[in-house]
C-alpha cells in the first residue's frame, strides 16, 4: 500500500508550519522557508516597501485629495491633501508630496512640503527632506535628513473638561 511518507526522498525534513499559516502553505518571504543561499537577498530588500497597501509609483502624478485608511507608498508626485485615517504614509526616495499630510505614521525618504500630522510617529530617513509644520507624538530624524519649520513633538497636555470650560468662559455644567 502506498503511503505519503514513502513519496518523500530520504533525509528530507518535514516542513514546519508557522503560527497563523495554514498547513500546506509555504510562506514566500520567511526566514525559516528561505534557503541559506538566498538569505542575503532577503536581508538586503529595502525596508521602505509598503506592507500591503496602495502604491503611487515613480512617474505618476496626482493632484487633489487622497483619503483612505490603508498604508500608502508614494514614489511619485502628490499635490493637494493627503489623509490616511488609520494608515501609514511612506514617501520613497523619488517621492515628492506637496500637501498637508495626516496619517498614523509617516516615514520620509523623499520630500514633503506642507504640514504633517503623524499621530504615532514621524521618521525622517537620511535622504528625507521636510519643509513645514510637524506635529507628532514621536519624532525620529536620521543623520543627513533636513527639516525646516515648526516642530511639536510629544504628547499634547490633556486638559480636563472643567479647565477647558473655565478657559472659554463657560462652566462645566453647561
Amino acid at each position: 500500500m502506498w503511503r505519503k511518507d514513502d513519496a518523500k526522498p530520504q533525509g528530507a525534513a518535514e516542513p514546519v508550519a508557522a503560527p497563523g499559516i495554514p498547513a500546506g502553505v509555504t510562506p514566500i518571504a520567511s526566514s525559516f522557508a528561505t534557503p541559506k543561499t538566498n538569505a542575503a537577498v532577503v536581508a538586503s530588500a529595502p525596508s521602505a516597501t509598503p506592507r500591503a497597501g496602495a502604491s503611487i509609483s515613480q512617474g505618476i502624478k496626482i493632484k487633489g485629495e487622497v483619503t483612505g485608511s490603508e498604508d500608502l507608498y508614494v514614489d511619485g508626485i502628490v499635490e493637494g491633501k493627503l489623509n490616511l485615517s488609520n494608515g501609514s504614509l511612506t514617501v520613497g526616495p523619488n517621492g515628492t508630496v506637496k500637501a498637508d499630510v495626516d496619517a498614523r505614521e509617516v516615514l520620509v525618504s523623499g520630500r514633503i512640503e506642507g504640514n504633517i500630522t503623524g499621530r504615532d510617529k514621524i521618521h525622517l530617513r537620511s535622504t528625507g527632506q521636510v519643509s513645514g509644520e510637524v506635529r507628532t507624538e514621536r519624532l525620529a530624524i536620521d543623520e543627513g535628513a533636513t527639516l525646516r519649520g515648526k516642530v511639536e513633538a510629544g504628547k499634547a497636555p490633556a486638559r480636563s473638561v472643567a479647565a477647558a470650560a473655565k478657559a472659554s468662559g463657560g462652566s462645566a455644567a453647561d
